[in-house]
């Protein structure tokens, strides 16, 4: 059964779970507290509500595709974790009284359970959101290392001076210019891989289809590289701060260097024109 086909089971189950959140929450929170008989009932009913929880992850069948159940399986977990951290609020939190933590770790249920109603309803669109987070951490890491690169700019230039020494007098806090010529290349291939992710999600986007195992497995390769590549270009940029680390710049230019070859989508990956990517 598709994601989509159980949305509204999904939804009464994590409105269920929201609300025994609430009446968890509240009950500790005034006079009189539960009877023994009540807490154990409101032990059940939590009980019950993270196992319904659990419960639509372990509904959503593996062929669906492994993106869209990772979704899910995280989605699933935030609320688990949720209502742990909120049962532990409670324990520690004065009897009688609603605490700031005990409102936040409510609230943190709540917006758990409220997320699930934005989750992606096939593979498809779930490797599209994928595809578009990782271009955005991708972005993010450009843009930083365009404002560090600014001519003459400091990338330390936020840390304070030595208490002692008065100044920052490492010259290791400084590029070399032999370190901006090889940053300028480094700045290419993060250039290159924003445009390859770019037009690949906007092909996936526009063609991608769930139809058929073939077409969820390919779609579950592009966001399994896709996801490799957002660590690649944190550790590049971050290896690109003096002292300039030469061998994991290196290594990270090697692998990003194969970006368009292994996110070149293969013929079945329902676009129609795959010439318009590379």
């Amino acid at each position: 059964m598709a994601f989509s086909c159980l949305e509204k089971r999904n939804g009464q189950t994590f409105k269920e779970t929201s609300q025994e959140a609430t009446k968890l929450s509240l009950a500790f929170s005034r006079s009189p507290l539960p009877s023994a008989e009540n807490c154990q009932k409101l032990s059940e009913d939590v009980q019950n509500a993270i196992l319904a929880v659990a419960t639509v992850y372990y509904w959503l069948p593996k062929g669906q595709g492994t993106t869209l159940r990772k979704m899910v399986r995280d989605a699933t977990t935030e609320v688990v974790e949720g209502m742990i951290q909120l049962t532990e609020t409670i324990l520690i939190s004065p009897l009688e009284s609603l605490s700031q933590e005990q409102l936040i770790s409510t609230g943190g249920v709540w917006e758990a359970c409220e997320q699930v109603s934005n989750l992606p309803r096939n593979n498809q669109a779930a490797v599209v959101s994928a595809l578009a987070a990782c271009l955005s951490v991708v972005k993010d890491a450009l843009e930083e290392m365009e404002n560090a690169l600014v001519e003459g700019q400091d990338p330390y230039s936020d840390i304070t001076e030595d208490e002692d020494l008065g100044f920052r007098g490492n010259r290791d806090t400084y590029w070399s210019e032999a370190d901006r010529k090889l940053l300028s290349s480094c700045m290419g291939l993060i250039k290159a891989s924003k445009a390859c992710l770019k037009k690949v999600l906007s092909v996936v986007k526009a063609y991608g289809k769930a139809e058929s195992p073939e077409h969820i497995a390919q779609l579950d390769d592009l966001a399994d590289i896709a996801n490799e590549i957002s660590p690649s270009v944190d550790e590049l940029a971050l290896s690109m701060y003096p002292p300039v680390n030469q061998l994991a710049v290196r290594l990270n230019q090697c692998y990003l260097c194969l970006l368009p070859v292994v996110l070149h989508p293969k013929p079945a990956i329902h676009h129609k024109r795959s010439q318009d990517l590379f």
